[in-house]
């Protein structure tokens, strides 16, 4: 009897959902899905908002161009420019960009095309770990352990063989090998960087069909080739993506380069010599800052703000020139 009435039920049919209920739900749905992004809009609307607010006084006191051109920070005579900061944070990112752009790209095809399978799992998990290392411990082993070997097996070396050198010797050298500087800051950010980008890379390279290499490896390619012809093609723009991920941490970093940049308030044509960025320096000041001080760090956090957007828009661009047939 039980199994009978078990039946019955199960054959009888599922209520049917009036569809005025359906449209309900799918306005509900809808309405929600606008408000999300709405959210995130008036977010960043009021970011900038309070950015531009709160150093509006410094760019009426001393002018928008004095105040981004100018390399006096000097908080007795509330004379203050961003340009040192500027150029800092730019060259750290490139610096980074420069090295970790390549051990990314190359750690990605390792992993896809030549790791045997018994060692691609330990070495993907272990890039994967590297970006849940919390930068303050970046920053603490680039004091105490890179920065002294810089200083010793890299720059008192350099200053040596380029001593004397028109442009290399400017370039190179450095007043006092401290290791501290421009040049160690884009190592500490170069390594931050090398597990975002080389984690989207490979995931990236993964997902292009197994029969393009195939093909091209039946045609008779070599690695290179298939990289080269079949691989970054492919998934070219994806990785400009990654690239400008891995870009946007770079320019925003504070702690790991507060402790390593050297924190100097001067431009300098050397790379090792030690600098300041705009995260550093809104770090180093905003605890003790009062007045048009506070006014100027907020006009900087304003300037890193419109960079890092600047930085996005154009690389947007090139997804869309890359995207062009």
């Amino acid at each position: 009897m039980t199994a009978v009435t078990e039946r019955l039920a199960l054959d009888r049919p599922a209520p049917a959902v009036r569809p005025s209920a359906l449209a309900a739900v799918d306005r509900v749905f809808r309405l929600s899905a606008h408000l999300c992004a709405l959210l995130v809009l008036a977010v960043l609307v009021g970011v900038l908002a309070a950015m531009v607010h709160g150093g509006w006084p410094i760019f009426r006191e001393l002018g928008a161009a004095d105040f981004l051109t100018s390399s006096v920070w000097d908080v007795n005579t509330d004379r203050y420019g961003a340009w040192p900061a500027i150029a800092g944070t730019l060259m750290t990112a490139l610096i980074a960009l420069l090295i970790g752009v390549p051990v990314s790209l190359g750690i990605a095809v390792f992993l896809t095309e030549l790791a045997p399978p018994w060692l691609k799992h330990p070495i993907a998990t272990a890039v994967e770990l590297l970006a849940a290392v919390p930068s303050i411990i970046y920053g603490m082993w680039g004091l105490f352990v890179l920065a002294p070997l810089v200083a010793r097996y890299v720059q008192a070396p350099l200053n040596q063989v380029v001593e004397g050198m028109p442009i290399l010797g400017t370039i190179l050298s450095s007043q006092v090998p401290s290791g501290t500087g421009i040049a160690t800051a884009g190592v500490i950010l170069a390594l931050m960087i090398i597990p975002f980008i080389a984690s989207v890379t490979r995931d990236i390279f993964d997902q292009i069909p197994t029969v393009l290499r195939e093909s091209a490896y039946g045609i008779g390619c070599t690695t290179w080739e298939v990289v080269r012809h079949v691989l970054l093609p492919q998934a070219g723009v994806s990785i400009i993506g990654a690239i400008m991920l891995g870009l946007g941490r770079a320019l925003g970093e504070t702690m790991a380069v507060t402790f390593v940049v050297g924190n100097a308030n001067r431009l300098s044509a050397s790379i090792f010599d030690p600098g300041s960025t705009i995260a550093s320096r809104i770090a180093n000041e905003f605890n003790e800052a009062f007045g048009l001080q506070m006014n100027a760090l907020l006009a900087l956090g304003c300037v890193l703000f419109l960079v890092t957007f600047a930085i996005l828009f154009v690389a947007r661009l090139l997804i869309a020139r890359v995207r062009a047939p």
